[in-house]
């Protein structure tokens, strides 16, 4: 049954990509890109409903009172990366316009990386780093004039359950540099929806936003190491047996 379950919601999202992709194409002519970004936040919310009904995977949120009560105050979102769930479930669940960090070879996919180019979002080339920090501090303060949140998950790819890889400073870089504060988050996804993997399984992912972490007064390394801490603090809270290995 999980099998089926997963299929059937990758045949859903192949069709709805398609057509959502297809209607966002068709509005940049006559639209700016925060409303076919309002487009792509649908197919977020709906994907998320349907992955609850045919594969049973649900989630809940804390720290809702830790996002600023003014939605356009300007933060830079960073958070653990265990699973594609959080790049759909972000735009679903926060207020605000998010403005990704990606890698540039998503925009070669057809039609999800076509529109995903319209967006406006950050575009990367992993191997460039000196390039790739350029890109995110230059783009980065245009997003942030925008109004957009500026959305990076530091460790670069997606990890396994219980680990680590070296948090990257792009994000605490532009945070100094654009005195804007840091919106932390971690969720266990990796629990229901592993990397590289086609089955999901049946569950709650648990969501925990962190308090605002200001920039104010403070050195790169104090912030790279709040972050952090936090960040990999609640993941041994939300998922404490992948770390008793």
């Amino acid at each position: 049954m999980l099998w089926i379950g997963a299929f059937l919601f990758y045949l859903y999202g192949v069709i709805t990509v398609i057509v959502f992709a297809s209607a966002i194409l068709l509005l940049i002519p006559f639209t700016k890109s925060n409303t076919r970004y309002q487009v792509g936040v649908i197919w977020c919310k709906l994907a998320l409903w349907v992955l609850s009904k045919l594969c049973g995977v649900r989630y809940r949120v804390e720290g809702l009172e830790n996002i600023p009560n003014h939605a356009h105050t300007p933060l830079i979102v960073l958070g653990k990366h265990q699973s594609a769930w959080e790049t759909i479930a972000y735009p679903a669940m926060l207020p605000n316009e998010l403005c990704f960090v990606f890698k540039r070879e998503l925009l070669l996919l057809p039609f999800f990386g076509w529109a995903l180019g319209s967006l406006g979002m950050i575009h990367i080339n992993r191997g460039d780093r000196e390039k790739a920090r350029e890109a995110v501090a230059k783009q980065g303060k245009q997003c942030l004039a925008e109004g957009k949140w500026i959305t990076i998950f530091p460790e670069g790819t997606r990890t396994p359950r219980g680990s680590v890889k070296p948090y990257r400073r792009g994000g605490v870089r532009l945070a100094m540099s654009t005195a804007t504060n840091i919106l932390p988050i971690a969720q266990n996804s990796g629990l229901l929806w592993p990397r590289n993997t086609f089955v999901k399984l049946p569950g709650l992912i648990t969501v925990s936003i962190g308090p605002v972490i200001t920039v104010a007064g403070k050195t790169e390394d104090q912030i790279q190491l709040e972050v952090e801490s936090w960040i990999e603090g609640e993941m041994r809270r939300l998922d404490p047996t992948a770390y008793e290995r």
